[in-house]
């Protein structure tokens, strides 16, 4: 589980006229998502529409629970190896940290680096940059902070925006790379390098396979947070897309694709139901579900497999005293 931002999309409006308002544009790509997932043999929703404001609150609550390691321990990292992450990278980098958060790993890093020369993060979602635009220069005064509105999984342009000749540091922490399939990872890497500068290098943070029992506390807590969060979506197809789901006739279930090596989350139909959407309506069997979430967990071989593919090199890896997370420099 990782925050990843919804692009806007592109759509139309009822009248078939081109909207250029961005929450239509939203409210299309939602419904187009939601019919495509939900017409699929087996049902899919896309992970990047668990986070509205309701779902990036919970979201929040979740990397707070006992049960959820990822977010403590990353940032645990970052603070003991901060020291030798820094030697590593050198003085002067600018900061490109895609999907910022709440900004709070970028200033635990920024902290532990020398002389970093700017923070530059990029989100689709102006709210959410300058919530940890605020955060960073408030803990770094002095340091120039550039938001970068635009969609981070799609080329974009970073021109002009760093000092002078420093060179880039990519920031992409929390695993949000275990959201994408292999093939989509790689070409995120992919363009990730070429938008940074030449010379440039990525700070990659990675969960790691663990046990099993470990690994579904953290997807299905006992106070049933994820649960809400997962159900979230739900509600909000109600709300964004005239759906008429009962929240009731579904539950939450994190299952472990072995094959895969990665946590699924899924939501059951308690039921034989339909659920009507943009004018369709969707069937489903008692034990069908709607797979929402994947989380891919890695072993460091497969990981360094995944970055060579793309054109990176793993130039050094640093993990926590239980061997549960890792933080990864790559070099281009």
């Amino acid at each position: 589980m990782a925050v990843q931002r919804a692009p806007p999309g592109g759509g139309r409006g009822v009248s078939g006229a081109i909207s250029r308002d961005p929450a239509e544009l939203q409210r299309a790509a939602l419904v187009a998502d939601a019919v495509a997932g939900l017409s699929a043999p087996r049902k899919t929703l896309p992970c990047k529409w668990l986070y509205d404001a309701e779902g990036a609150r919970l979201f929040e609550a979740i990397t707070r629970l006992p049960e959820y390691y990822p977010t403590r321990t990353e940032m645990r990292i970052l603070e003991e190896s901060g020291p030798d992450i820094a030697r590593a990278v050198g003085p002067g980098a600018a900061v490109v940290e895609f999907g910022p958060g709440d900004g709070a790993k970028a200033v635990q890093l920024l902290r532990a680096l020398r002389a970093p020369a700017a923070y530059l993060p990029v989100d689709i979602a102006p709210e959410w940059l300058e919530a940890a635009a605020a955060r960073v220069r408030a803990a770094c005064p002095g340091l120039p902070v550039r938001p970068v509105v635009a969609d981070f999984t799609r080329p974009f342009d970073l021109a002009g925006r760093a000092e002078g000749s420093a060179t880039h540091l990519g920031f992409f922490p929390g695993s949000t790379i275990g959201n994408f399939e292999a093939e989509e990872a790689v070409a995120f890497l992919r363009r990730a390098r070429a938008t940074l500068r030449p010379g440039g290098r990525m700070l990659l943070g990675a969960d790691l396979v663990k046990s099993i029992p470990v690994l579904q506390a953290a997807y299905d807590d006992a106070a049933g947070v994820t649960a809400a969060f997962d159900l979230n979506l739900l509600s909000r197809l109600n709300r964004e897309a005239g759906a008429d789901f009962d929240l009731g006739a579904f539950r939450h279930e994190a299952r472990w694709n072995a094959a895969e090596e990665r946590i699924e989350m899924h939501l059951v139909s308690q039921t034989a139901q339909s659920v009507r959407l943009a004018g369709r309506v969707f069937r489903f069997a008692g034990g069908e579900s709607i797979h929402t979430e994947s989380s891919h967990k890695y072993r460091p071989e497969r990981l360094r497999e995944l970055v060579r593919a793309a054109g990176w090199r793993a130039e050094a890896m640093w993990t926590d005293a239980e061997g549960l997370f890792s933080v990864w420099l790559l070099e281009g």
